[in-house]
């Protein structure tokens, strides 16, 4: 991609480790919009080499649990399940990416509501507090590293699974 013509080169200079995170866990969420554009359901929803149920879809849905998890569960409090979760069913994100357009659609909604109440609540948050977390302490800067490297190991899986559906390569 021209980098003139990059969404992700904002132009913004973080200052301090908050700012500095955040912007590159917003590139990385951005960089996931650009490998899905332009594809189609039976696209989105194609997976990588059998056994595995890895598809950029499925990677929608997988992150939407993740930001959910990690941003409402663990650092917010919450005890909603996940927004692809099911008891039992571990892989339900990537089982249940399905080549249907509303599966699609609910994909995207989840993912973008879980960035949207991430986003909104990390305003006024203090990268030192801890949080009660499997029978100890985390804290928000260890989830926000943890997201960064979440969305950075599936990024070279979009990158791979792009190039298998179209040939598109980059971004």
């Amino acid at each position: 991609m021209d980098p003139q013509h990059d969404p992700r080169a904002t132009g913004f200079d973080p200052v301090g480790e908050k700012e500095t995170l955040w912007e590159y866990l917003c590139r990385y969420r951005m960089t996931l919009v650009m490998k899905c554009e332009g594809l189609g359901a039976a696209q989105l929803a194609r997976r990588s080499v059998p056994p595995s149920s890895l598809s950029l879809l499925g990677l929608v849905r997988h992150l939407a649990n993740g930001e959910h998890h990690w941003f409402r569960r663990v650092l917010q409090g919450g005890t909603e399940r996940g927004p692809f979760e099911l008891r039992g069913m571990p892989d339900i994100d990537f089982d249940g990416a399905l080549a249907d357009d509303q599966c699609v659609a609910e994909a995207w909604a989840a993912w973008h509501r879980a960035v949207e109440v991430a986003d909104e609540w990390m305003v006024g948050e203090d990268m030192d507090r801890e949080v009660p977390y499997q029978g100890g302490t985390v804290e928000v800067r260890d989830v926000v590293v943890h997201m960064i490297e979440e969305y950075a190991r599936h990024m070279g899986h979009a990158d791979l699974l792009r190039e298998c559906i179209d040939g598109r390569t980059g971004l």
